[in-house]
C-alpha cells in the first residue's frame, strides 16, 4: 500500500486486540482500507479531512482502535454495540488526562469518528454510538495547545552540527575515492576466492604462504564473524589462488585457528591511499574486514551533507535516484546555471480527490544544489546502478538482511548517523585530534528530523566558530532564498524567516541589555542601533510565529546583525549599504566594507579587536618577512579601530543625558 522509499512497512498484529472486539475492528478496518468516507460527511468537515487516508495514517488510526479496545475491555464492555456516546465522553477524557499532546488528542478522536463512521458503512454494523464530540465540536474536549512542528524541534547545537559537517563533508570529498576502490577491491577478492578451484599447485603456493607466516611468527590475517576471531578464510584464498575448502583444511590442520587468537592480524588491501586526515594519509591502508564498515559511514556522510545542505525532508532525500541532479549546461551566452535537483515531494502529494498519494509526485519547483551536495549526489552515484534510488537498500544493506525493493528506512538512517558519529570520535582520538571530536548534543540524539530546523537556524545566525562554514551558510542563504521562484519552499522559507527573526531579537535584546549595563558603542550607525535596542522588551518572552517574523524582518529599526567575523554590528540600511549597492533587504556580512555608514561596534567588539591583533602579532613572530609585515600592518589596523571606538564610545546615559 506504502509506495514511498524510505518509510517502515508496517504491520496490524490483530492477536493485540482483545477476542471481543477482533473481529468487529477487522471488518470495520477492512472497510476503511478499500473504502472511503462519504461525500456528505465530508462536506461538513474541516478541508484537511480526506476520503481516504496515506498508510501511515491508517495504521495509527487502527492502533487507536485496538487502544479503545483494551480501555473498554478493561471496563467489562465486550462489544461495540455497548460503546455508547456516554462511554465514549469518558474515553476521551481518558485520553485528555494521558498527558499527550493536543494535536495527539485531536488525531485519536478523529481516529474514533473514522470508527463510527465505516461501522456504519460496513457490511455489518456493530452499532458503536455516535462521538459526543460530533454533536458538540471538539475544541472542548481537547487539551491546551503546545508548541509543535518544526518551529518547536531543537536545532542542533552548533558546537555539534559544525565537526559533524565537517567530518561528513571530508568523508565524501577526501575518503570516498580510497573507499569506493577498497570496496571494489574488496568484493573482487571474494568473487576471486569463491571462483578459485582446488589443484596441487594452489595447495603448494597456500602452503607456502602459511610457512612463511609461521616462520617469522607474524600476524596472521584474521576477521570477526559471529563476535569471535577467526582466519579470513576468503582473503587467503584470493591471495594464494587456493578454493576456500582448501584454506579451510589447511588452517585446521596447522592449528591456525588457535594461532589467529594469539596473533590476529590485519588484511590489508592492495590499493592505493590518498585521502588525508591532518596532513598525513588516513589509513597506512585499507583492511578488507573494514571496507563494508567504510560503505557504511561513507552513505551515511553523503545522507548528512544533502539533508542538512538542500532543506529536503529526510524522507524525500531517501527518494532521490541517480541522474536527480545533471550538470548544467551553458546558455546562449556561455555562462553556468546551478545544479538543480529534481526530487519527488511524499509528505504533500495529493490526487484530485484530495487523498494523499504514497507515491509522491515531481516537486514543481527544483531544490538548488551547492557544491558539497553535488559531490555527495556523485560519490551515492557511483553506489548504485544507473536510475536507481541513491540511498537503495540493496546498496547500502551489505549484509542483504532485508528483502523487496526501496531505500533505507529513515529510521535506519537516524541509527546510522549515531553510528557515523562514534566512527568519527573514534578517528580523531586514534590520531589525538582533539579539536576534531563531534561532541554530544545538549538535546540528545541527532536523528534526522532536526536538520531543516538547524540549517534555518545556523543560515540566520551563522555562528563564529568555523568561517568556512559561514561562507557556506551564506551562499545557502542565496540559494534558499534568492534561488527559487515560489515561496512555498515545502516550508524551509518559513523556517529561515523564523529563525532569522529569533536571531534579530535576539541580537537587538543583548544589545539592550549591554547598553543598560553601561556599555558603549560607536561608530555612525550608534544611534539608530541605541534607538533598535529600546524595542526590544516588547518582544521579550514572544513565541514567534512565520506571520509574525516577516512582520519582524520587515521592520526597518530592527535591522540589526552581529557580524563577529567582521568584530562589528551591521545596523542595516538599503541605501547606505557598500556590501552590494542597496540592491538587497538583507546585508552581505561576509562582505562588509570599512566605510560603510551601517556600522556600530560596542565595547566587546573593541575588546575583541584588540585580542585578535596580538593573535596576529604573536602569529607574525613565526612567518617570513613580507608575511609577517602584513600581520603587524593588520594587528595596528585593528588597535586603531579599537582605539577610535574607545575616542567616540557614547552610552545610553550619555544620549539620555
Amino acid at each position: 500500500m506504502n509506495a514511498t522509499p524510505g518509510v517502515t512497512h508496517s504491520t496490524i498484529h490483530w492477536p493485540a486486540f482483545p477476542g471481543p472486539f477482533r473481529e468487529e475492528m477487522r471488518l470495520a478496518a477492512w472497510t476503511m482500507i478499500n473504502g472511503e468516507l462519504p461525500a456528505v460527511f465530508l462536506r461538513e468537515r474541516h478541508p484537511t479531512w480526506r476520503s481516504r487516508q496515506a498508510p501511515k495514517a491508517l495504521y495509527q488510526t487502527i492502533n487507536t482502535w485496538c487502544r479503545l479496545a483494551v480501555w473498554l475491555t478493561g471496563r467489562g464492555i465486550t462489544t461495540l454495540s455497548a460503546c455508547t456516546t456516554q462511554v465514549l465522553g469518558e474515553y476521551r477524557r481518558h485520553v485528555r488526562d494521558s498527558g499527550a499532546a493536543r494535536i495527539t488528542v485531536h488525531s485519536m478522536l478523529s481516529s474514533l469518528t473514522r470508527l463510527w463512521v465505516f461501522d456504519q458503512t460496513s457490511g455489518r454494523p456493530s452499532g458503536i454510538a455516535c462521538p459526543p464530540w460530533e454533536r458538540e465540536g471538539v475544541d472542548d474536549y481537547l487539551p491546551p495547545a503546545t508548541p509543535g512542528g518544526e518551529n518547536a524541534t531543537e536545532a542542533i547545537a552548533e558546537q555539534t552540527m559544525g565537526p559533524l559537517l565537517v567530518w561528513a563533508i571530508r568523508t565524501v570529498e577526501e575518503f570516498s575515492d580510497d573507499i569506493l576502490t577498497a570496496w571494489a577491491e574488496h568484493n573482487r577478492l571474494r568473487a576471486t576466492a569463491a571462483a578459485n578451484i582446488a589443484t596441487p599447485a594452489s595447495r603448494t603456493a597456500l602452503r607456502a604462504f602459511m610457512d612463511r607466516i609461521d616462520a617469522g611468527q607474524l600476524p596472521i590475517p584474521t576477521t570477526r564473524w559471529l563476535g569471535r576471531t577467526t582466519v579470513a578464510g576468503a582473503y587467503v584464498a584470493a591471495l594464494t589462488g587456493a578454493s576456500l575448502n582448501q584454506v579451510y583444511n589447511a588452517t585446521r590442520d596447522h592449528g591456525w585457528r588457535q594461532a589467529a587468537l594469539e596473533r590476529p592480524g590485519p588484511c590489508p588491501l592492495r590499493v592505493p591511499v590518498t585521502g588525508q586526515l591532518g596532513g598525513i594519509p588516513w589509513r597506512e591502508a585499507v583492511d578488507y574486514t573494514e571496507a563494508g564498515f567504510l560503505m557504511r559511514q561513507l552513505g551515511t556522510a553523503c545522507f548528512i551533507v544533502i539533508v542538512y545542505l538542500t532543506g529536503m525532508r529526510p524522507g524525500e532525500v531517501a527518494g532521490l535516484r541517480s541522474g536527480c541532479c545533471p550538470d548544467p549546461q551553458p546558455d546562449s551566452t556561455g555562462r553556468t546555471g546551478r545544479h538543480l535537483i529534481t526530487s519527488i515531494v511524499y509528505k504533500t502529494a495529493r490526487d484530485e480527490d484530495g487523498n494523499h498519494r504514497s507515491e509522491g509526485e515531481i516537486r514543481d519547483v527544483p531544490w538548488v544544489a551547492i557544491a558539497p551536495v553535488v559531490n555527495a549526489i556523485r560519490v551515492l552515484e557511483r553506489m548504485v546502478p544507473p536510475g536507481q534510488l541513491l540511498f537503495d537498500h540493496h546498496a547500502h544493506d551489505l549484509r542483504g538482511t532485508r528483502a523487496g525493493t526501496g531505500s533505507l528506512t529513515v529510521h535506519s538512517l537516524g541509527v546510522r548517523m549515531e553510528d557515523f558519529i562514534t566512527w568519527a570520535n573514534r578517528e580523531a582520538a586514534a590520531r589525538r585530534l582533539a579539536y576534531e571530536v563531534i561532541p554530544p548534543d545538549p538535546h540528545g540524539r541527532i536523528g534526522t528530523e532536526r536538520f531543516r530546523r538547524s540549517l534555518a537556524w545556523h543560515i540566520a545566525r551563522r555562528p563564529g566558530d568555523l568561517v568556512a562554514l559561514a561562507i557556506q551558510y551564506g551562499h545557502l542563504r542565496t540559494s534558499v532564498s534568492t534561488g527559487y521562484a515560489a515561496r512555498s519552499r515545502d516550508g524551509i522559507h518559513d523556517l529561515l524567516d523564523v529563525e532569522t527573526a529569533r536571531a534579530t531579537i535576539d541580537t537587538v535584546a543583548d544589545l539592550n541589555a549591554a547598553l543598560e549595563g553601561g556599555t558603549g558603542i560607536s561608530g555612525p550607525a550608534a544611534r539608530r542601533a541605541i534607538t533598535a535596542a529600546a524595542t526590544a522588551p516588547q518582544y521579550t518572552g514572544t513565541v514567534i510565529t512565520a506571520r509574525q517574523a516577516r512582520q519582524i524582518l520587515a521592520n526597518p529599526q530592527l535591522a540589526v546583525h552581529d557580524n563577529p567575523h567582521a568584530l562589528l554590528m551591521c545596523v542595516y540600511k538599503r541605501d547606505k549599504a557598500l556590501c552590494h549597492r542597496g540592491l538587497q533587504d538583507t546585508p552581505s556580512l561576509d562582505h562588509c566594507v570599512p566605510a560603510c555608514a551601517n556600522i556600530a561596534r560596542t565595547d566587546q567588539h573593541a575588546t575583541d579587536l584588540r585580542l585578535r591583533a596580538t593573535a596576529l602579532d604573536q602569529q607574525a613572530g613565526h612567518v617570513p618577512g613580507p608575511l609577517c609585515e602584513r600581520l603587524r600592518d593588520n594587528a595596528i589596523r585593528l588597535r586603531d579601530l579599537a582605539n577610535t571606538h574607545q575616542r567616540t564610545r557614547t552610552t545610553l546615559q550619555d544620549s539620555t543625558a
